[in-house]
């Protein structure tokens, strides 16, 4: 392993005398040069999942940001073991948890740029903690197939924190009547979104393709949602006549439910899991007061929190 670490894939020069750029995406072939081993040992790894790989063409492709990161990950270093990461949570944003990070004293800060960013900072070392809500379209499962895919070697788990509604958010009391996405659509209504990297709008994709739709359909507004707050503000301001949201968020606003089973889940480290932040975060999560603040939210089921889902 340390040899494929001393290893840096070759720059191959233009006819002009330039290195030719890295591609971000590895071949079976390629990868396995990088890793001097053979192309049977990668589709071994490929079938035990343990490298990370993507089949979104159609063929197998390793991205090397993360194939770089699950190396790093598998390096052993005797007498200093690897650097901690900062005290970070990334991910998606959410009003119970962010708000339990603080009421906690779990002493983790919060960055939520999203689902996807959540990831990939956990991947790179740069959180401790990283909450997700991606739905896989073909099998119908939330989180799983994303967490396998992102975060590398084998010592991550994914930990269940709550089912969550999320539906279309609108003025209060709806008073244009909206109906559903297929009605905003054709009546050509100001729909309130989110950043691409973020799991509802992931799902507002999913939920476009089932009603016959796309994203080409919407009437969005330019500059999308930074949290589901902000995206509610949007609407209560009339910067924007509905958009897709948590019921969490909506407060007084009206409230259409269009997804009462979304799994929002917690990843990290096996380590991380039982280290004092996490454990105090999670402990937290057990009180009466915890309890009530979700009630008073709305839209959160919280039957399986704690569950062990994925364990890598």
């Amino acid at each position: 392993m340390q040899d494929a670490l001393a290893k840096t894939p070759p720059r191959t020069a233009s006819s002009t005398g330039a290195p030719t750029p890295q591609s971000p995406m590895l071949t079976t072939a390629e990868v396995a040069d990088y890793l001097r081993v053979k192309e049977r040992t990668i589709y071994e790894m490929v079938a035990r999942q343990t490298i990370p790989f993507s089949r979104a063409t159609g063929k197998l492709l390793f991205p090397r940001r993360l194939v770089d990161a699950w190396l790093e990950a598998q390096t052993e270093l005797p007498g200093t073991g690897i650097a901690p990461a900062p005290p970070i949570y990334a991910g998606s944003n959410d009003p119970l948890l962010e708000w339990a990070l603080r009421q906690s004293g779990s002493g983790l800060a919060v960055l939520a740029r999203g689902s996807s960013q959540g990831l990939e900072d956990l991947a790179a070392g740069r959180a401790v903690l990283a909450g997700l809500h991606l739905l896989d379209p073909e099998s119908g499962e939330w989180n799983r197939a994303a967490a396998r895919a992102h975060l590398p070697g084998s010592r991550h788990v994914l930990i269940h924190w709550a089912r969550r509604t999320q539906g279309l958010i609108t003025a209060p009391g709806n008073p244009l009547g909206i109906t559903g996405l297929k009605d905003a659509c054709a009546r050509g209504l100001r729909f309130a979104t989110r950043a691409g990297g973020a799991g509802s709008s992931r799902l507002l994709e999913v939920l476009l393709t089932r009603a016959g739709l796309t994203q080409d359909d919407l009437e969005s507004l330019e500059r999308p949602a930074e949290t589901h707050a902000d995206l509610a503000t949007l609407i209560e301001t009339g910067e924007a006549d509905l958009g897709l949201g948590l019921q969490a968020a909506a407060g007084h606003l009206g409230f259409l439910p269009l997804v009462t089973n979304e799994s929002f889940d917690l990843a990290m480290t096996r380590r991380d899991y039982f280290e004092p932040p996490i454990q105090t975060l999670l402990a937290f999560a057990r009180t009466d007061s915890f309890a009530r603040r979700a009630e008073h939210l709305g839209g959160y089921d919280l039957t399986d929190l704690g569950k062990v889902l994925w364990n890598a």
